[in-house]
């Protein structure tokens, strides 16, 4: 659709083409409700996720993996990132036609910001529209935080994770600042590439999150992949010279220096709202800067909804998601739904094999006072689980932590071949209450990865008393 008028109105304006915000506005269009969509860039049309997130960066995975010793380094990663921004780039396409081709819904490509709390404009001069609507759901996502570390934010070799994936030049040395999900993903992704990796966390150890047997784990599996990690490493300084650059770092009280091509800043992302001049609506932020909502993404304006990572929540393109039907429910529904109503949500880290897990840990079933049994495997030593020798991947380890009084799944982490794919099952498991005997005696299909629940959960190591 064109614009026609310098003027618009709209039952729903969505701001921003994230998950959340695209798949209310194409439920809302099909209900017959006028939407406006407005997205600033024409690369970001259906958000992260497509575009810079989770296709690009898995599907670099996939690329990383096939790479044959006798496969030119350059040639490979060039002929990867080639065919990952064709996908990326069909993707986008489906998701402008997919909404701009509904009669009810118009796509606007433009920079929005709140007059008050029911005007939007876009663009400036004689270029400005004006869009007032009855509803606003805000949905820009978040952006790469750069630390304030001298000369990082001015050296030319410094990238995003999104200018990273966009370069067809792979880098022969990378480190990247910051070792949680992102950092860890991207390392095992270009070291499989071929690049020398360094990775340098501020934390004492990486993964802090998880139990140490399972940390243990990946931190073995990445570093026998020639990957370098170094904790407790505080950056601080860059230095350009015209050829590569000196990544200056403290490791337990000693000065250290790197010198590599390419420096990825993986520390974190911040919710995108500074320009969208939210005080002119109304609208509360946090003190990190993510719209201030209530359970049902509800912001201090009643009439204006936040989804997505823009409100302080999980950064998760599935989290967004349920977003959308959080606030469909408000706008169509009973207005029950909450995320309070989350239960069981799983996460994934998606290097080789990939780490999915869901619930709570070893550590904190014990802090929160739970009897547990706890079941343990390695791989390689898990019989009913051939999958992993069939795809010559038997690195890893599974672990269930269960409530020795029910028989209920409190949490568990699979480092495995398969395993975004088998946490899904164990997180509806959870949900549902099906225990872990069921979930042992359950019938599942042979060779599959899924029937190692059958040895793993039969297979209780040890018991602890409750505290």
């Amino acid at each position: 659709m064109s614009i026609e008028n310098s003027a618009l109105h709209a039952d729903v304006l969505v701001i921003g083409f994230g998950k959340g915000g695209k798949a209310v506005a194409g439920k809302m269009g099909h209900l017959g409700k006028k939407v406006i969509l407005v997205e600033q860039s024409n690369r970001m049309y259906g958000g992260t996720c497509p575009n810079v997130g989770c296709v690009p960066t898995k599907a670099l995975v996939h690329h990383a993996n096939k790479r044959r010793p006798e496969d030119s380094l350059q040639d490979w990663y060039e002929r990867s990132v080639g065919e990952v921004q064709a996908l990326t780039s069909l993707f986008r396409a489906g998701n402008f036609e997919g909404l701009n081709g509904m009669d009810t819904v118009q796509v606007v490509t433009g920079h929005a910001k709140f007059e008050d709390p029911h005007t939007v404009s876009v663009g400036e001069g004689a270029d400005r529209l004006t869009i007032t609507a009855d509803k606003i759901l805000i949905n820009t996502g978040s952006e790469p935080v750069v630390p304030d570390v001298p000369g990082l934010k001015d050296s030319q070799y410094v990238v995003t994770s999104t200018e990273l994936i966009e370069t067809s030049t792979l880098p022969p040395r990378l480190v990247i600042i910051g070792g949680g999900y992102l950092g860890l993903e991207f390392a095992s992704i270009y070291r499989r590439f071929g690049s020398e990796v360094t990775i340098l966390e501020a934390a004492p150890e990486i993964l802090r999150r998880e139990d140490d047997d399972v940390a243990s784990t990946v931190k073995t599996i990445l570093t026998e992949e020639g990957i370098n990690i170094v904790t407790s490493a505080r950056v601080l300084e860059v230095n350009d010279s015209p050829s590569d650059a000196t990544v200056v770092y403290e490791e337990a009280g000693t000065k250290r220096t790197v010198t590599v091509d390419g420096v990825l800043v993986a520390t974190g992302r911040r919710p995108v709202t500074a320009e969208l001049n939210l005080e002119a609506a109304g609208v509360r932020v946090t003190d990190r800067g993510a719209v201030e909502v209530d359970e049902r993404l509800r912001s201090s304006q009643p009439h204006i909804f936040a989804l997505g990572d823009v409100n302080g929540g999980p950064q998760f393109t599935y989290i967004s998601l349920d977003d959308s039907r959080i606030v469909l429910d408000q706008l169509i529904g009973e207005g029950g739904r909450s995320t309070a109503d989350r239960v069981a949500v799983p996460h994934t880290l998606f290097i080789t094999p990939p780490l999915a897990t869901v619930g709570i840990t070893e550590t904190e079933a014990r802090a929160q006072g739970h009897r547990v049994r706890v079941t343990s495997q390695p791989v390689a030593e898990i019989i009913a689980m051939p999958r992993a020798y069939v795809v010559e991947e038997t690195r890893g380890m599974m672990k269930f932590v269960i409530d020795a009084d029910t028989d209920k799944i409190l949490g568990a982490a699979l480092l495995s071949t398969d395993s975004q794919e088998l946490i899904n099952t164990v997180s509806l498991a959870m949900r549902h209450g099906i225990t872990a005997s069921e979930l042992r005696d359950t019938i599942y299909t042979h060779p599959s990865s899924t029937e190692a629940f059958n040895d793993v959960l039969g297979a209780v190591v040890r018991e602890d008393a409750k505290p």
